[in-house]
């Protein structure tokens, strides 16, 4: 699939250095560094795969993504993941260090006797960020995201949306399809990154839309025009960022379980004149007097 980079490096001094390339990387040193996949290195899991926690000699961590381990399975979903993601150079985007893709020979039970199968190992090593997700800090108070910070992540995810619709390496838009507070990444500083580019979609030159025979997303926040007609514009990401709870500090969605539409406008209501005040008390926008909403 990739021919394996002579400037590739050890995860050690590629971690130093920003211009290092994503390079192939072996099954054997990604079984290591997170002592053999083990429960304990976990750090998430989705339908997809597991991330687990890759500890480097140097101290150094690493984020390894494990992927399911089936024939056939997600194979489209791997390669387009490793394509977009070694063309993408972005502050606000999950740094990709290296990928894997193995097929080990395995001896398995089958019909009653023992069998040799080729079982396809994927794998994908990312950068670590170590506050996790934005799904768990932007309804939890304790955490303290004030008005302030939730403007700079806005901001943030705004910036790699713009950088993947109109700055990247590709000359043409990157659809990333499935952008949802779980795939939006935290650094130490609270700065936001987009990953999980699995179902993401190129657009073709002077192409401003394409269609999508099976749609993949996360439900609440796939835009309408996709969801129903698989339509796919760059306003299918513009609808995810919108319906992203950072304003109002809740996880509920419209059409989710619990929360109608008129609750949800009404939560947005009363929740954004308290977030333009705070945005004018951190100086980001001039001052406008707007009443308190309680």
């Amino acid at each position: 699939m990739f021919g394996e980079s002579s400037r590739c490096r050890n995860l050690e001094s590629m971690l130093q250095d920003i211009q290092a390339e994503p390079c192939k990387l072996s099954l054997e040193r990604l079984s290591d560094i997170t002592d053999n996949f083990s429960d304990e290195r976990e750090i998430g899991r989705g339908g997809f795969g597991v991330v687990y926690k890759g500890v480097l000699e140097n101290g150094d961590v690493v984020a390894v993504k494990k992927l399911v381990s089936m024939p056939g399975v997600n194979d489209v979903q791997f390669e387009n993941e490793v394509y977009h993601l070694m063309m993408l150079k972005h502050k606000n985007i999950v740094r990709f260090l290296g990928y894997c893709f193995e097929t080990r020979h395995v001896c398995i039970l089958h019909n009653g006797r023992y069998c040799f199968a080729e079982m396809p190992e994927k794998l994908l090593c990312l950068e670590y960020l170590p506050n996790g997700s934005l799904d768990r800090l932007i309804s939890d108070e304790s955490h303290g995201l004030d008005w302030c910070k939730r403007y700079e992540i806005i901001r943030g995810i705004c910036s790699g949306l713009h950088y993947l619709h109109e700055e990247s390496q590709t000359n043409t838009p990157i659809i990333h399809l499935d952008l949802k507070p779980g795939n939006i990444l935290l650094t130490n500083e609270m700065a936001p990154k987009i990953a999980d580019f699995g179902l993401s979609r190129l657009l073709g030159e002077q192409q401003s839309r394409t269609y999508a025979t099976n749609m993949g997303g996360s439900f609440g926040y796939m835009a309408p025009e996709y969801l129903h007609k698989g339509v796919i514009t760059k306003k299918s990401d513009i609808f995810s960022l919108g319906v992203i709870e950072i304003i109002t500090g809740r996880r509920d969605t419209p059409d989710s379980t619990g929360l109608s539409m008129p609750d949800f406008i009404e939560n947005v209501r009363i929740f954004c004149p308290r977030a333009l005040n705070m945005l004018w008390t951190c100086g980001v926008i001039p001052p406008h007097p707007v009443a308190d909403a309680g």
